[in-house]
Protein backbone atom coordinates (compact mmCIF):
# COMPACT_ATOMS: atom_id res chain seq x y z
CA UNK A 1 0.00 0.00 0.00
CA UNK A 2 0.88 3.07 -0.73
CA UNK A 3 1.58 6.52 1.70
CA UNK A 4 -0.68 10.05 1.12
CA UNK A 5 0.20 13.27 2.76
CA UNK A 6 -2.01 15.14 4.03
CA UNK A 7 -1.95 19.12 3.69
CA UNK A 8 -1.68 20.98 6.86
CA UNK A 9 -4.77 22.47 7.62
CA UNK A 10 -4.66 25.58 9.71
CA UNK A 11 -8.63 26.49 10.62
CA UNK A 12 -9.54 27.12 14.18
CA UNK A 13 -10.34 23.32 15.42
CA UNK A 14 -8.77 21.56 12.53
CA UNK A 15 -5.41 19.15 12.49
CA UNK A 16 -2.73 21.26 12.28
CA UNK A 17 0.14 18.69 11.25
CA UNK A 18 0.64 16.14 8.43
CA UNK A 19 -0.79 13.16 8.67
CA UNK A 20 -0.18 10.01 6.20
CA UNK A 21 -2.25 7.07 5.16
CA UNK A 22 -0.82 3.67 5.37
CA UNK A 23 -1.78 0.25 6.64
CA UNK A 24 0.56 -1.11 9.08
CA UNK A 25 1.12 -3.68 12.02
CA UNK A 26 1.04 -2.11 15.74
CA UNK A 27 0.44 -3.02 19.14
CA UNK A 28 -1.81 -1.53 21.95
CA UNK A 29 -0.78 -2.23 25.56
CA UNK A 30 -4.47 -2.16 27.79
CA UNK A 31 -4.82 -2.76 31.02
CA UNK A 32 -6.65 -5.91 30.33
CA UNK A 33 -3.40 -6.82 27.74
CA UNK A 34 -2.11 -6.51 24.24
CA UNK A 35 -4.22 -5.94 21.79
CA UNK A 36 -3.15 -6.07 17.80
CA UNK A 37 -4.09 -3.19 15.26
CA UNK A 38 -4.28 -1.84 12.10
CA UNK A 39 -2.33 1.30 11.70
CA UNK A 40 -4.32 3.52 9.09
CA UNK A 41 -3.06 6.64 9.70
CA UNK A 42 -0.06 8.33 11.12
CA UNK A 43 0.78 11.73 12.40
CA UNK A 44 3.29 13.67 15.21
CA UNK A 45 0.55 14.15 17.58
CA UNK A 46 -1.55 10.60 17.28
CA UNK A 47 -2.65 8.16 14.68
CA UNK A 48 -6.13 6.01 13.61
CA UNK A 49 -6.05 2.50 14.88
CA UNK A 50 -8.24 -0.38 13.32
CA UNK A 51 -8.69 -3.04 16.35
CA UNK A 52 -11.14 -5.71 17.21
CA UNK A 53 -11.35 -5.48 20.73
CA UNK A 54 -13.71 -2.34 22.30
CA UNK A 55 -12.13 0.23 23.55
CA UNK A 56 -13.44 2.97 25.45
CA UNK A 57 -13.18 6.88 24.94
CA UNK A 58 -10.48 8.04 27.59
CA UNK A 59 -8.56 4.69 28.16
CA UNK A 60 -4.78 5.25 28.59
CA UNK A 61 -3.18 2.94 26.21
CA UNK A 62 0.53 2.40 24.86
CA UNK A 63 1.55 2.68 21.54
CA UNK A 64 3.84 0.62 19.47
CA UNK A 65 4.70 0.19 16.51
CA UNK A 66 8.76 -0.80 15.93
CA UNK A 67 11.07 1.33 17.63
CA UNK A 68 8.36 3.78 18.36
CA UNK A 69 6.68 3.32 21.99
CA UNK A 70 4.62 6.50 22.96
CA UNK A 71 1.63 6.30 25.42
CA UNK A 72 -1.22 7.30 24.39
CA UNK A 73 -5.39 7.94 25.10
CA UNK A 74 -8.10 7.39 23.17
CA UNK A 75 -9.68 10.36 21.96
CA UNK A 76 -12.59 9.11 20.06
CA UNK A 77 -13.74 5.75 18.87
CA UNK A 78 -15.80 4.82 15.87
CA UNK A 79 -17.35 1.11 15.08
CA UNK A 80 -13.87 -0.74 14.89
CA UNK A 81 -11.42 2.49 14.33
CA UNK A 82 -10.33 4.70 17.49
CA UNK A 83 -8.24 7.93 17.46
CA UNK A 84 -5.51 8.35 19.00
CA UNK A 85 -3.70 11.01 20.93
CA UNK A 86 -0.34 10.58 21.83
CA UNK A 87 0.48 12.09 25.35
CA UNK A 88 3.77 13.41 23.65
CA UNK A 89 4.90 14.55 20.01
CA UNK A 90 7.09 12.03 18.37
CA UNK A 91 9.68 12.78 16.37
CA UNK A 92 9.14 13.09 12.51
CA UNK A 93 11.66 10.95 12.19
CA UNK A 94 10.06 8.03 13.87
CA UNK A 95 7.04 8.69 11.50
CA UNK A 96 8.92 8.83 8.60
CA UNK A 97 10.76 5.33 9.94
CA UNK A 98 7.44 3.93 9.90
CA UNK A 99 6.32 4.79 6.46
CA UNK A 100 9.98 2.91 5.25
CA UNK A 101 11.52 6.56 4.62
CA UNK A 102 14.35 8.23 6.65
CA UNK A 103 14.62 12.00 7.17
CA UNK A 104 17.90 11.53 5.24
CA UNK A 105 16.43 10.35 1.45
CA UNK A 106 13.08 12.14 2.54
CA UNK A 107 14.47 15.59 1.17
CA UNK A 108 17.35 14.22 -0.53
CA UNK A 109 16.33 14.18 -4.92
CA UNK A 110 16.19 11.24 -6.01
CA UNK A 111 18.66 10.07 -8.91
CA UNK A 112 17.75 8.74 -12.14
CA UNK A 113 20.11 7.42 -14.93
CA UNK A 114 20.24 10.32 -17.64
CA UNK A 115 18.55 9.53 -21.09
CA UNK A 116 21.05 7.96 -23.89
CA UNK A 117 19.16 10.84 -26.28
CA UNK A 118 21.62 13.26 -24.94
CA UNK A 119 19.32 15.52 -22.84
CA UNK A 120 20.98 16.37 -19.86
CA UNK A 121 24.41 15.03 -20.85
CA UNK A 122 27.42 17.22 -20.26
CA UNK A 123 29.46 16.97 -23.51
CA UNK A 124 32.04 14.67 -21.94
CA UNK A 125 29.41 12.72 -20.69
CA UNK A 126 27.87 12.41 -23.82
CA UNK A 127 31.50 11.23 -25.51
CA UNK A 128 31.48 8.45 -22.82
CA UNK A 129 27.92 7.38 -23.62
CA UNK A 130 28.90 6.87 -27.29
CA UNK A 131 31.94 5.06 -26.69
CA UNK A 132 29.77 3.33 -24.40
CA UNK A 133 27.01 2.64 -27.25
CA UNK A 134 30.02 1.59 -29.16
CA UNK A 135 31.74 -1.29 -27.33
CA UNK A 136 27.62 -2.77 -26.76
CA UNK A 137 27.03 -2.26 -30.50
CA UNK A 138 24.21 0.51 -29.34
CA UNK A 139 24.04 3.44 -31.54
CA UNK A 140 23.74 6.36 -29.04
CA UNK A 141 22.04 9.62 -30.32
CA UNK A 142 23.96 12.79 -30.42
Amino acid sequence: MGVENFAKVTQEGKRSVKRARVLLAVRLQTSFGEIEGKLRDLSQRGALVECTEPLDVGMDVVFSRGDTIVPARIAWTSGNRIGLEFSRMIDESEVLVQLGRTSANATQPRFRRPRLNGEGLSDHERKLASAWGVAVGLAVPD
